[in-house]
């Protein structure tokens, strides 16, 4: 399908983008499909927003990458904006997810290492999640799926707990624990949040037994839940936070957030070479100011909620379930959902699957109303064949 030069890893439909508007898509044909994906998560102001593809613009023609030896005030200055926005001490500057997830990991190592020597090297993350495709990340996702023969061996020191299981927590933790890893809402897991008082439940366990807590918001973080981070609204104040996808509305960036007991790194202990760089910060710096305006985190509360209760109205029977937070939407069917994605995408719609029989919905937190009727009356058309 598709351009065969490209490796075909992403299973990928053939379909062909050449521009966009908004939370509309047209295709090389001039098809128009109205994006309830947003690259996966990442084009949380939609596309071509102005004020965003203004400041990339303008960087662009001031300064696109310096190395890491020095800094850039486009640079200083988000890093300040962020930190002082989220609550958080320090912060590294990547280019992924996956990279962002594997500094969170190096750091809690090294805490373990700092305070236990040795033995304090065991990471806890949780069944059905997913932490990124690299040897350790992926090793640490909590998806037998995603452990298949040919890839190993593994990296060792990670365990996995049931999400939500109370007994489990009665014996997760111990002196060998370094920290325990989760995300607050398993987005490719299926879309499934975590129960607020369990969370805040581990997140003690993990701390009384000299553990520090990681939140891998790759994917909540960045207004995508209703809230700036979506720990904040679990209450867990985690010691590490990781970002990435929305962080700098589509241009490749992650961030991998410490304060506390978590601040261990010094100069050395983690690089990227184009982590950060000025073009991806003026980026970034856009999302920001637009994602901390007042009224702006209500819309996305409101947008979710008006989605999720639409598709609740309709009493289809090939729907099990309407859950998410925000503008994370998982909508759990009776039958293979890629058939409904596919059937989805022939009309006129984008979205994605998560776990083995969920719809997900994450379109760009900007969208407009207009754009959300036309993407349920497809949705609709479709469940209801």
């Amino acid at each position: 399908m598709g351009n065969k030069q490209i490796l075909n890893n992403y299973g990928s439909f053939d379909v062909t983008f050449v521009k966009g508007q908004g939370s509309i898509l047209t295709d090389v044909n001039g098809k128009k499909y109205v994006d309830f994906l947003a690259g996966i998560a990442v084009n949380c102001l939609g596309h071509n927003y102005k004020p965003l593809v203004k400041a990339v613009a303008k960087q662009a023609k001031k300064q696109i990458h310096i190395c890491n030896y020095f800094t850039s005030d486009i640079g200083n200055e988000y890093a300040a904006k962020l930190l002082k926005a989220t609550g958080f001490e320090g912060v590294f500057f990547g280019n992924s997810g996956a990279e962002a997830n594997e500094c969170a990991i190096k750091l809690a190592r090294k805490y373990g290492w700092l305070n236990g020597g040795e033995k304090r090297r065991t990471i806890i993350t949780l069944k059905k999640s997913f932490h990124g495709r690299p040897l350790t990340t992926l090793t640490a996702t909590g998806q037998e799926k995603f452990h298949p023969e040919c890839f190993g061996p593994y990296v060792e020191g990670f365990k996995y707990l049931e999400p939500n299981d109370w007994d489990g927590l009665k014996t997760a933790f111990d002196d060998t624990v370094a920290a325990v890893m989760f995300e607050p809402v398993q987005c490719e897991g299926g879309v499934l949040p975590l129960d607020k008082e369990w969370a805040k439940a581990c997140a003690k366990a993990a701390r009384d037994a000299g553990a520090i807590v990681i939140c891998d918001e790759v994917q909540t973080g960045m207004g995508r839940c209703g809230s700036l981070l979506c720990s904040d609204l679990y209450g867990v104040e985690p010691e590490v936070v990781t970002l990435a996808k929305a962080i700098a509305g589509g241009i490749p960036m992650g961030a991998c957030m410490w304060r506390g007991k978590g601040n261990v790194f010094t100069a050395g202990d983690h690089q990227s070479t184009f982590g950060g760089n000025p073009l991806a910060c003026a980026g970034a710096n856009v999302v920001l100011d637009e994602l901390t305006k007042p009224g702006f985190m209500d819309a996305v509360n409101e947008k979710g909620n008006y989605i999720r209760e639409t598709i609740k109205s309709w009493n289809l029977p090939c729907v099990v379930e309407v859950r998410g937070m925000g503008l994370v939407i998982g909508v759990q069917v009776k039958s293979n959902p890629l058939e409904y994605e596919k059937a989805c995408l022939a009309k006129g719609l984008l979205f994605s699957t998560a776990g083995d029989d969920v719809l997900r919905f994450v379109p760009p937190l900007n969208i407009s109303k207009k754009e959300i009727e036309a993407g349920l009356a497809i949705l609709k058309e479709v469940l209801s064949a």
